[in-house]
């Protein structure tokens, strides 16, 4: 069997549903690392990214809460890096505990990492991230009342959610990093969250108010660590066409051409599947021979064995 550098992005609301709890969130992640390391056993490199949408919002909220002019709240590129580490430190032991648990000699390490944008990014000016939980409508104007600066968005009819800039990712400063660790056989938790945004002013880094979307950040890695597979894990096996509609179809095998025509028709809906969409495309577009799969962490097992879930290829 041929050796493959697998990158698999986990979505943050996969670590965290209902329970925002440190003790629920590190048992979601314990199973997650069980199909993980499904990869490992079949011989691939494996590279891991992961949100941090609902987290980085309970912790911005947390941190408003209880901020006072002695101890302000962090800044939002802060708070990203603070929940690429704390879920990075969960994933660790939990991949940890498995690979042991299997009998596989594998190291797993959590890499902070950062994110470049445009200070041009128009995103800046228009912001569509989701963050943080879901809202009933008069629970997100409440919020509203009490954080006039935040912005609120009725998200894929599944509540209200608070949404910040999103500008894209245009490199992955630790990529050679990352590389040279599954060079060495090393399993890399990087891009988490989308990686730290950050804009470039000469020699320094300086971190933006933002939150990159984790499936643009893991594609961009994908692309400069060479990667022959980017799997996008979200809530459903398959992509549809028709959401939701009694027409609604699921998309098995698409090409980057389908799928354009499809985002023309605005199949996708902004800030949830079109991204993870958009992050495929661009992946097969720029790496030779390359795949991307849109499915869910439970799907895994049959996409290794019978290739089920949403295949996107050139051609």
């Amino acid at each position: 069997m041929t050796k493959r550098r697998v990158l698999i992005a986990l979505g943050g609301n996969a670590i965290l549903s209902k329970d925002a709890s440190a003790q629920a969130q590190q048992e979601a992640l314990r199973q997650t690392a069980k199909y993980l390391i499904t990869f490992i056993k079949n011989g691939d490199e494996l590279v891991i990214s992961h949100g941090n949408g609902p987290q980085v919002g309970n912790l911005i909220l947390q941190q408003a809460n209880g901020s006072t002019s002695e101890n302000p709240e962090m800044p939002l590129d802060t708070a990203d890096a603070m929940t690429e580490g704390s879920i990075g430190y969960w994933l660790q032991n939990a991949l940890g505990e498995e690979l042991k648990k299997a009998g596989l000699n594998k190291s797993v390490v959590t890499l902070i990492t950062q994110s470049e944008v445009s200070a041009e990014d128009e995103a800046f000016e228009h912001p569509t991230k989701p963050i943080g939980p879901f809202y009933t409508k008069s629970a997100a104007e409440q919020q509203q009342q009490e954080h006039p600066d935040y912005h609120f968005i009725e998200d894929a009819g599944r509540g209200y959610r608070r949404v910040v800039p999103s500008p894209r990712p245009i490199h992955i400063t630790e990529s050679e990093v990352v590389k040279k660790l599954v060079e060495n056989g090393v399993i890399p938790i990087s891009v988490g969250g989308g990686g730290i945004p950050v804009v470039r002013q000469g020699e320094r880094l300086v971190g933006q108010e933002a939150v990159i979307d984790k499936d643009l950040a893991s594609e961009k890695l994908a692309e400069q660590i060479n990667a022959d597979l980017l799997i996008i894990l979200t809530a459903v096996d398959h992509v549809f066409i028709n959401f939701n509609k009694p027409d609604q179809k699921a998309l098995k095998r698409v090409t980057i051409a389908e799928l354009q025509r499809y985002i023309a028709e605005n199949q996708f809906a902004e800030g949830s599947m079109l991204p993870k969409i958009q992050a495929a495309v661009d992946f097969v577009k720029k790496s030779k021979n390359a795949k991307a799969i849109i499915t869910t962490l439970e799907n895994i097992g049959n996409f290794l064995e019978n290739g089920e879930g949403t295949i996107i290829t050139a051609a």
